[in-house]
């Protein structure tokens, strides 16, 4: 049995997503049955093609981004870019930092999910290596929609959160395998603001990369931060009594057994030490999880993760 987590980061969390990489590979017995590193996805911030999750700091320099990619596919683990700015024209493509990190990883195992039908399009033809997989901030709602999503020549199609728990409506979806599971949604179920906060992110991102080409006094105002009700929901403990919550129960008992394999845990902009508590919760055995959550803060705290995590100001081709 295989049952396969995507975790979140690309720069924030990798020093603790190698660090799970290594106790997978030296103590698996500590694992729950079957557990399997889908991918890592995220983006190097900042990324214009980024969506889904508003970053900050600065762009990481060449040598960063190929060596990130280069230790998590060492493992065997594809790297899966989170491109799904819904607002991108014709001129976004060209950009050059976007087409750099897609050429750094462009090995033919690593992986991109998409909402723009434009990027879409230009990654078919500029990138065929690359697996391209269909975005949950589609927000497609019904079976039938993800049914026709999956006739596509997507490897992946992720399910929008709303569908979490509704078996009725999972078991006539046509090919489970292909799907993925968002099992720890922060966002208030069946929000209506969802799609329009992607798009503010979108823009306080595209606003931001272009005040780094001005001088001070011509910088473009940012946007104030979306006043958004999950502010704060961001751990396990704050969303478990939401309908759309998938706890490791359920996924062992009800959706591997109905044929779902793939599983997502988000998390790219959260507290580094929630999410190693997330991931202890859903990947390790219940009996082992004390053990682990400390060899994995202790271990942290060894490799100065701060430090680690800052990329270093560079240039990139």
């Amino acid at each position: 049995m295989s049952v396969k987590f995507h975790l979140p980061g690309l720069r924030h969390n990798f020093p603790l997503n190698m660090l799970l990489v290594s106790l997978l590979e030296t103590r698996p017995e500590c694992f729950r049955e079957g557990v399997e590193i889908g991918s890592f996805f995220g983006e190097f911030p900042l990324s214009l093609w980024n969506g889904g999750r508003y970053s900050r700091g600065d762009q990481c320099d060449a040598g960063f981004v190929q060596g990130v990619i280069k230790s998590i596919n060492s493992h065997g683990i594809p790297v899966r870019y989170t491109y799904t700015n819904p607002s991108l024209t014709e001129e976004d493509l060209a950009d050059p930092y976007c087409n750099f990190c897609m050429k750094a990883a462009d090995n033919g195992m690593n992986e991109v999910l998409v909402v723009s039908p434009i990027l879409e399009e230009y990654i078919r033809k500029n990138y065929p290596g690359f697996k391209v997989n269909s975005s949950t901030c589609k927000e497609i709602r019904t079976v039938e929609g993800l049914n026709e999503e999956l006739a596509k020549d997507y490897d992946l199609v992720m399910l929008d959160y709303n569908l979490n728990n509704q078996f009725e409506l999972l078991e006539q979806i046509q090919d489970k395998g292909r799907c993925e599971v968002l099992v720890n949604a922060c966002c208030t179920p069946n929000c209506q603001r969802r799609g329009d906060h992607y798009k503010a992110m979108a823009e306080m991102q595209r606003i931001e990369l272009q005040n780094r080409k001005l001088p001070p006094e011509e910088r473009i105002p940012v946007p104030e931060s979306w006043n958004c009700r999950c502010e704060g929901y961001n751990n396990i403990y704050n969303i478990r009594e939401f309908p759309t919550f998938v706890s490791p129960e359920a996924i062992w008992e009800k959706y591997v057994p109905m044929g779902f394999q793939h599983f997502k845990i988000e998390g790219r902009t959260s507290n580094i030490f929630q999410i190693l508590d997330t991931y202890c919760y859903y990947l390790i055995k219940p009996e082992m999880q004390e053990e682990m959550r400390l060899l994995l803060l202790s271990n942290l705290e060894a490799s100065r993760v701060i430090e680690v995590n800052k990329p270093r100001k560079g240039v990139w081709p």
